[in-house]
């Protein structure tokens, strides 16, 4: 495949990347605000908020029906009603790439088992390895820098575009189709084929440092996730100073980031959104751990749900937020199925932090700037926060 096959068909990368990025507020709609049940996933959707949302909707849902009868796809005749939107993360995604989706918010994927950073060079830098995945069966490590994808130079590319090559076309590219890598470590350059695989992948990890601090990092908000931070919490020193690494989270379930706030949090507001101008707000259950010394690690790779959950807990004054900006996506999409089985969805309302702020555009600006040393500086900020012993 050259270069001009990976990066000249912007539709499918479009597609892709905002698949890797979790959140495009398919499912969080309903989790969040029970717009439609979760287990009707986006086969319904109910008429809510002012007629804005539906006249939107149904114009997409026009044009495909039109389309369909015309014996022409309305799939691209959707793309086209989107692309005439103006809205920048309106998608259309066919039923197998939904399905994808959905599989990706339950913890499980189509891919190589990489995950990766871009440094502030434009170098993209793999920062986890899954262990039993095809990545790392071929000895690929932590820190080695991925040159390309099927011959297609990926310096400069923004990473869920990186990520969506690995992971390829939901529908072009399964499991057992090959993708070819080319990485660089220290002297060394070389290539890897790899057969994309059907893989789990656990959400969150934990780790103690020598120093007594407990990282937890949580790659995505999936089913479980909350779940999983509640799990590390209870095993931990109960006062125990706590990272809580978010730095390269693509968003997720809301849900799922409101129950992890929930954790840190005795009740009170987690964030408020709007449904075309109808404000309504997100709640932390009460009984949360609300004296563990608690700073969050973030980066411009922080997205959605994460950029929600580190909102509150900073406005809340509940933790020191360390590292560098946001990646700013605070917006709330609705989905419609289309005749032909795919899926459209439109944004609808953005959400603000407890105090006000807007994230979508802006992000979050962190308490304290830091770069690659961040984890270092939380620590230093944790053991003027408090000490266990």
């Amino acid at each position: 495949m050259s270069g001009r096959d990976l990066f000249c068909q912007p539709r499918r990368i479009r597609r892709g990347a905002a698949l890797t990025l979790i959140f495009a507020g398919v499912l969080v709609a309903g989790a969040a605000t029970g717009f439609f049940p979760e287990s009707d996933g986006p086969a319904r959707r109910t008429a809510v908020g002012p007629a804005g949302t539906a006249t939107r909707h149904e114009a997409v849902e026009k044009a495909a029906a039109e389309a369909m009868a015309d014996g022409k796809s309305p799939m691209e005749a959707a793309e086209r009603a989107v692309s005439r939107s103006g809205d920048r993360w309106a998608a259309v995604y066919s039923e197998g790439e939904y399905e994808e989706f959905r599989d990706a918010l339950d913890g499980r994927y189509t891919g190589v088992g990489l995950w990766a950073r871009q440094e502030p060079d434009g170098r993209i830098v793999v920062t986890r390895v899954q262990p039993g995945s095809p990545a790392a069966d071929a000895g690929i490590r932590t820190g080695d820098r991925l040159r390309s994808v099927d011959g297609g130079k990926v310096d400069g590319r923004p990473v869920t575009e990186v990520v969506a090559l690995l992971r390829g076309d939901a529908e072009d590219a399964p499991a057992g189709t090959t993708v070819t890598l080319g990485l660089e470590r220290g002297t060394r350059a070389w290539t890897e084929k790899l057969h994309r695989a059907r893989l789990s992948t656990d959400s969150v990890t934990v780790r103690r440092l020598p120093d007594g601090v407990t990282v937890l990092k949580i790659a995505a908000f999936t089913k479980g996730s909350a779940d999983a931070v509640r799990e590390a919490l209870r095993t931990a020193p109960a006062d125990g100073r706590t990272v809580l690494d978010l730095r390269g989270n693509s968003g997720g379930l809301v849900t799922e980031a409101v129950d992890t706030a929930s954790a840190f949090l005795d009740g009170g507001l987690v964030a408020t959104y709007d449904v075309d101008g109808v404000q309504r707000p997100l709640h932390a259950a009460p009984g949360g751990d609300t004296t563990r010394p608690l700073v969050v690690l973030v980066d411009g790779g922080t997205m959605s749900a994460a950029e929600l959950l580190t909102g509150a807990l900073q406005d809340r004054g509940r933790a020191v937020v360390i590292g560098s900006r946001t990646f700013g996506k605070g917006s709330v999409q609705m989905p419609t199925k289309l005749p032909d089985g795919s899926v459209a969805e439109l944004t609808v309302g953005h959400y603000r932090t407890p105090s006000g702020h807007t994230v979508d555009g802006r992000g979050i600006t962190p308490d304290l700037e830091a770069g690659a040393h961040a984890l270092e500086r939380a620590e230093t900020v944790l053991a003027g926060l408090g000490d266990p012993s």
